[in-house]
């Protein structure tokens, strides 16, 4: 299968399986000379976990990662840096009666007719597992971008029909992770909280929405036409398991508005050109234009419910899916890490793109 390669110059490449020994990854292209904060690593992996709060799935993954080359003394050396992550919680028994079965809104029966097999152990390669290998790479990707004062911060802004302040300007970020589900404003935080628990006892799931903010970003970052900035941050986006909509700066609001509602006026302040509001997300012609890049990233309710579905067999015989199995309630708390990380993994590849070539 193609499709396991994220970036063009820093660039990763990850494997395998839910229930597999181990996943892990190759990051290419990382700068020699890049000091490692294995605390920060440490942190970012710890936000993604499973088993963190009575909010996430049970199953108990520490993700410690192993490095196996291109770090020397806590620093990157220009070559490879491969990882692997042990999986040491399995329970592949709870998917021994779905083996024959397609689980509704799953990888499933589209994996089994275009491979020919699957693993029904997790959903094996098409699993949200694989997304802890994309926080490592995000991590280092978060640590160079951090060299040249880049702050990714992404949080939950909504959860249901429950929604925090829209204008990010207004929240707090420092206080992300406060919040059980990343929500950095507290009342309508503990509203989200009590809306998932009332939802998990009734064996439902439901979706939300994480909000990015990347600040500091300089102008230039993006290349015209195929390799605009926006595409690559909505197809890594749209490459997370459960997502299901991407927008930016105005996003679909903007059909709705007239021009010169919309449009971003250039003023001068402080010596510097810069736009009188950010309709355009930090990007105008799909290259960075010095402002606040954000972003809004939706997902879908978590798949497997904790209560029986209807569904049919690999002969297309009628069934009833129990509920079983250690699974999230909402995923979007879990998933602020993951889009932080596919977000900088954009913006270092970007980057990188378009500093002068070495000799």
């Amino acid at each position: 299968m193609a499709g396991n390669v994220y970036g063009q110059i820093f660039r990763l490449t990850t494997f395998g399986e839910s229930h597999g020994k181990a996943i892990g990854g190759v990051i290419d292209g990382c700068p020699a000379g890049l000091k490692i904060d294995f605390d920060q690593l440490r942190y970012d992996m710890g936000r993604r976990r499973p088993g963190q709060s009575r909010l996430t799935t049970s199953r108990n993954e520490k993700d410690e990662v192993e490095f196996l080359s291109g770090i020397f003394e806590n620093s990157t050396t220009g070559a490879p840096v491969a990882f692997i992550i042990h999986n040491k919680d399995k329970k592949s028994s709870d998917y021994d009666h779905l083996k024959n079965t397609y689980r509704p809104g799953h990888a499933d029966f589209t994996w089994e007719k275009k491979y020919g097999i699957r693993d029904h152990r997790g959903g094996g390669r098409s699993s949200a597992r694989e997304t802890a290998c994309r926080v490592v790479a995000g991590s280092f990707a978060k640590m160079l971008l951090k060299e040249a004062g880049i702050d990714c911060r992404a949080y939950v802004s909504q959860i249901g029909e429950v929604e925090a302040n829209p204008d990010y300007s207004k929240l707090d970020l420092d206080s992300i992770e406060e919040s059980p589900v990343r929500c950095p404003d507290k009342d309508t935080s503990d509203v989200m909280v009590y809306m998932l628990d009332q939802i998990k006892n009734n064996g439902d799931t439901v979706g939300g929405i994480v909000t990015c903010v990347i600040r500091n970003v300089p102008v230039g970052l993006g290349e015209p036409v195929f390799d605009k900035l926006d595409a690559e941050l909505a197809k890594a986006m749209l490459s997370i398991n459960a997502v299901k909509g991407f927008d930016i700066g105005s996003g679909f609001k903007a059909a709705q508005l007239k021009g010169s509602e919309n449009n971003d006026i250039f003023t001068r302040r402080n010596g510097r050109i810069i736009t009188k509001t950010n309709f355009s997300g930090g990007v105008q012609g799909g290259i960075s234009n010095g402002q606040d890049i954000y972003f809004r990233v939706a997902f879908k309710p978590v798949s497997t419910l904790m209560s029986d579905q209807q569904s049919v067999d690999s002969s297309g015989n009628p069934v009833v899916i129990k509920g079983k199995g250690r699974h999230d309630v909402c995923v979007v708390p879990r998933a602020v890490p993951i889009v932080e990380a596919m977000a900088a993994l954009v913006l270092a590849d970007l980057f990188l793109r378009n500093q002068p070539a070495r000799l």
